[in-house]
């Protein structure tokens, strides 16, 4: 079995003290690749950093919603930069976020809207941020086309009609721990089954997320947990998980371009 945690936040200080360890854990676990995602100039430079130093790690660069009122032209630019480093295969965390609201709507949708065209420039797939924008995020996706537009929407929790929208848009899918979580994830296990196996994604969001039972355990998340997520994604969608991994790693591999052969 080959994992691939697709998203994940291998920079964050939680990981300083055991970042070796917190490696080999998630080689035993078999997830063998893993994406780790910028959200802001700084994390962005970290992640190429990090990418560049670990084998089975890959990068992605980016402003999260939360931190698009802080972002320039001249931050764009120097994450265009940074993807110019052949270990950056994705821009991203990119989105709108209507819960925290740490940014303003406008300026989430600004900054959301330049970088759907710096990666329509770069052609690189996106990794889409979405929460309670109400149908938002999909509006300026129809008002902002991409000739050659690839995506994964990131922990997705939608409703099934914006999963079918996504879908339409020939987007991936990707599923967290929540897919674990008793009450929390109810909704999300009614949705996976219907998920085509060709879409899927599984990713930790680590250190954040935890799945069950290891939340019971652990507060921060990693990507060795990452494993639980497929086989909880397996069990509900009824299908032998040795296989779904493998279907998954392709996916994951040809959405971001990289060789699915090897480790």
């Amino acid at each position: 079995m080959k994992i691939f945690d697709s998203h994940c936040h291998l920079d964050d200080h939680s990981f300083e003290p055991d970042f070796r360890d917190m490696m080999q854990r998630a080689a035993a676990a078999k997830v063998l690749r893993m994406l780790t995602v910028g959200i802001d100039r700084g994390t962005s430079e970290r992640a190429v950093a990090l990418a560049n130093t670990h084998p089975g790690l890959y990068a992605s660069v980016g402003i999260h919603p939360h931190d698009a009122r802080s972002c320039t032209t001249e931050t764009l630019d120097h994450l265009q930069s940074l993807a110019s480093d052949p270990n950056v295969v994705a821009w991203g965390e990119t989105g709108l976020d209507f819960n925290r609201m740490y940014s303003p709507k406008r300026d989430q949708e600004r900054w959301f809207i330049r970088q759907l065209e710096v990666a329509e420039t770069l052609d690189l797939p996106l990794i889409i941020h979405e929460r309670d924008s109400r149908g938002r995020l999909l509006e300026l996706l129809g008002v902002n086309p991409g000739t050659r537009r690839s995506a994964v929407v990131h922990c997705f929790s939608g409703t099934a009609a914006e999963l079918a929208r996504y879908l339409e848009m020939g987007f991936y899918i990707g599923i967290t721990g929540i897919v674990t979580v008793s009450k929390r994830g109810e909704s999300l296990r009614r949705m996976v089954p219907s998920i085509p196996a060709d879409r899927l994604l599984v990713e930790t969001d680590a250190p954040y997320l935890t799945p069950t039972p290891q939340r019971n355990k652990f507060r921060r998340n990693e990507p060795a947990f990452v494993r639980g997520v497929l086989l909880k994604v397996a069990e509900v969608r009824r299908e032998d998980p040795q296989t779904l991994a493998q279907q998954i790693w392709s996916n994951t591999c040809r959405l971001f371009r990289i060789d699915a052969s090897g480790t």
